[in-house]
């Protein structure tokens, strides 16, 4: 059984549907029911078309005659009067008819967004980090999680970090992201699991991005977060009361304006929607920089990761490349 939950009219109306049968069936059968409700929308509009061509030439043809009938001809200006009534009575039940003119089919539309540009690119030989830490300790400092890690990332690899829950993976990227944002010779940004780490829930999510107060900057961060399907609302609305997907997408776009070449995500692809997450799987696939991410997204390792490692309590072990 699908259950498909969408909202639609840039977010002003909710929609869901249940069908019982298997996922690519659906997805199969929606499709083809688009089309079908499309072309269908589209003759309808010729149809339209023709019919209002048509009745508007009848109604001008009418209101001309009576505005020049003589006075001494009632009998006539009746005549006429009664056609115009008729005329309006038509144009009423055109207008009924309207109503139940079947529409272009309405869907839930994914993101458009880039993220980095030909400066990001890195060279192949340059050695991103190569890092070195003899014990993984927990937060508070009481336990050991692992030992002997090492890890060298050169160009624009892009890696992912595996592991059971509470092997330490969070606590590594932490570290690793501290030391590659002192750097200078990169510009490295980092989204961390908690989007609250970073984000200033007070203010909105043009104010957070726009560092000049420009009246174009402002414009631009608009456009943007349009491009992310924001709704004209959301972009005046205090962070805090925004959806993980949105908070998510504010980091993002922070991360495209910085000039980044170096991305350290925490499970980027988890608030995302179905539709929104091959756009952003393919994005980070592009990125011409290096990548240093965790994740438990299947697709996302797939689509976007050249290594993986997993984290064990004997370090950072390489299973696939």
């Amino acid at each position: 059984m699908v259950i498909h939950i969408e909202q639609i009219k840039r977010k002003t109306e909710a929609r869901y549907t249940v069908a019982k049968l298997p996922y690519r069936n659906y997805v199969e059968e929606r499709l083809h029911k688009f089309e079908l409700q499309e072309q269908r929308a589209l003759c309808d509009r010729r149809e339209k078309k023709i019919r209002d061509e048509k009745y508007q030439r009848v109604s001008q043809s009418v209101q001309s005659a009576l505005a020049n009938c003589s006075r001494q001809a009632p009998s006539v200006a009746k005549n006429l009067k009664d056609k115009m009534h008729t005329v309006k009575a038509m144009g009423r039940r055109f207008e009924r008819e309207d109503e139940n003119m079947t529409q272009m089919p309405e869907q839930e539309e994914a993101i458009f967004f880039k993220l980095g540009d030909k400066n990001a690119y890195i060279p192949t030989g340059k050695t991103v980090i190569e890092y070195e830490l003899s014990k993984l300790m927990t937060p508070e400092g009481e336990r050991i999680l692992a030992e002997g890690i090492y890890l060298k990332i050169k160009g624009s690899e892009k890696i992912c970090i595996i592991g059971a829950n509470g092997a330490g993976k969070t606590t590594l990227l932490k570290k690793i992201a501290e030391e590659l944002m002192n750097r200078n010779d990169i510009k490295a940004e980092y989204m961390p699991q908690n989007y609250e780490d970073l984000l200033e829930l007070s203010v909105t999510p043009v104010d957070y991005l726009d560092k000049t107060g420009d009246k174009e900057e402002r414009t631009r961060i608009r456009t943007y977060l349009g491009s992310l399907k924001y709704t004209p609302d959301e972009m005046e609305h205090p962070i805090r009361e925004l959806s993980g997907g949105q908070k998510a997408k504010v980091l993002l776009l922070r991360m495209s304006l910085s000039g980044a070449n170096v991305l350290i995500l925490d499970e980027p692809t988890r608030n995302f929607s179905p539709l929104s997450g091959p756009v952003i799987r393919k994005m980070l696939r592009e990125f011409p920089g290096a990548v240093i991410s965790i994740s438990h997204d299947r697709k996302y390792i797939e689509e976007v990761c050249d290594k993986i490692y997993q984290l064990n309590p004997n370090g950072l072990q390489l299973i696939s490349e």
